[in-house]
């Protein structure tokens, strides 16, 4: 590879580590001040906002599958954070809300690694953003697939 095929590369896995450095801290952030993991902060923050009608709902509004969203939830009601309740026109289905101890904490949270990142998206404008997704999109499918010379799929 010639030094200059190699610097935007270089500059790419640069960014990626800076972005992916961010992350961690930010996680590591509401981990150590909360004892929450950040899927379970963003997920408690949601259900303080607007409480959900189903799990399924909460897995859309956190872009998450529902399995993960499952385990979430589990842990914030074991910690007393959530509370489930059977829904008054269908008792098959559980809502979910923040208790008010889930309030409480939301209120003394630092910004979620969630919120950051979107923060920071729509800093960028619609045109890169829309770019960034297309570009991070290809590069996990290429991450996915792998180099066809080196036998994977």
């Amino acid at each position: 590879m010639t030094r200059a095929a190699a610097e935007p590369s270089t500059e790419v896995l640069d960014a990626l580590r800076a972005v992916a450095r961010e992350l961690r801290v930010s996680g590591r952030t509401s981990e150590q001040r909360l004892g929450l993991h950040p899927a379970q902060l963003h997920a408690l923050q949601q259900l303080a906002e607007r409480p959900a009608r189903s799990l399924a709902e909460l897995a859309e509004r956190t872009h998450t599958d529902p399995s993960s969203v499952s385990v979430v939830v589990q842990r914030l009601v074991e910690r007393g954070l959530v509370v489930r309740t059977p829904a008054a026109d269908d008792r098959r289905r559980t809502e979910l809300s923040a208790t008010t101890a889930g309030r409480s904490l939301v209120r003394r949270a630092p910004e979620s690694t969630t919120r950051r990142v979107e923060r920071a998206l729509s800093s960028m404008g619609e045109r890169d953003t829309a770019a960034l997704a297309r570009t991070l999109a290809a590069l996990a499918k290429g991450l996915r697939t792998g180099d066809a010379s080196d036998g994977r799929r």
